[in-house]
């Protein structure tokens, strides 16, 4: 037998302690603070599903023209989008979209900052580096177990799930993005008088936002992929059908909910590029 310096049953032991006093203590306070981003949540869902399929279409449309100013790719997402009714499955297609909006928006809300910090600062960056290789490497489910017994099933569990899972990208090509910048251009802004606040803003951000944006993407394209581990926690939505088709061994219905998933995967993939694309045209202009 290989001599172990702590019983493994006694680490197991000392670490259930540690959640179940988690819970006992925090479980209410985590549920409140958790309070408004489900609120968030459900009314970006129930207008997802709510409004006229026609209506959705043409805002991605919109939104595409107003991201990427070619009239076929945005008729292209807008048709494409149309891909999941035409596959009857609109309404669990709206449920994925709502979550995915949630979940991208936040790793980005927490993504970009932090990766700004690791670039300035060097000990954070130290400390950071291998927390994110345990968050891209631990297997999800995890931590899914403490997440499930402080929140329970449902919504906020999911996205608190998918977060961990796809933010990793997003930090380390915003620390990378920011590092890579020439030293000799942030010497000639401070030669021109510009502040730490100025050079981030000014010169630092604009040049690392090919890193960004390529950071953002994948942590969309990760986010997709934790759908069907999201909805075995309470999320609904596509994973929930393919989960169906599992359980009940029909091949056809998850086989549908996959292809609306790439759907969804394509859309975001063509938009956040062709964002990136045309700030790139208008910085080289």
């Amino acid at each position: 037998m290989f001599p172990e310096l702590i019983p493994a049953r006694q680490m197991r032991r000392a670490i259930d302690n540690w959640v179940d006093e988690l819970v006992a203590n925090y479980a209410d306070t985590l549920e409140t603070l958790s309070q408004p981003f489900l609120e968030l949540l459900i009314w970006i869902e129930q207008l997802l599903r709510q409004s006229p399929w026609w209506a959705v279409v043409g805002a991605v449309i919109a939104l595409t023209f107003a991201i990427s100013r070619r009239w076929k790719l945005s008729l292209a997402m807008g048709a494409l989008l149309s891909c999941i009714g035409l596959l009857g499955l609109w309404d669990r297609g709206m449920q994925t979209l709502a979550l995915m909006i949630m979940a991208t928006g936040l790793s980005v809300a927490i993504g970009i900052p932090l990766g700004i910090l690791m670039a300035r600062i060097n000990w954070l960056r130290q400390i950071m580096l291998p927390v994110l290789d345990v968050m891209q490497t631990m297997p999800s489910f995890v931590y899914l177990i403490p997440v499930v017994m402080l929140f329970g099933l449902g919504k906020i569990p999911a996205i608190i799930a998918t977060v961990v899972y796809a933010v990793p990208p997003l930090i380390r090509l915003t620390d990378l993005g920011i590092r890579l910048v020439d030293a000799e251009v942030l010497e000639a802004a401070r030669a021109f008088g510009a502040n730490s606040r100025q050079q981030l803003f000014g010169v630092q951000l604009p040049l690392a936002l090919p890193n960004i944006m390529a950071g953002i993407n994948q942590t969309t394209m990760m986010a997709l992929s934790m759908v069907v581990i999201a909805s075995m926690i309470g999320a609904r939505g596509l994973g929930q059908e393919v989960l169906l088709g599992i359980n009940r061994l029909e091949v056809g219905r998850g086989l549908l909910a996959g292809l609306a998933i790439v759907v969804l995967a394509i859309l975001f993939d063509r938009i956040t590029q062709a964002f990136g694309q045309r700030q790139q045209a208008r910085r080289g202009a």
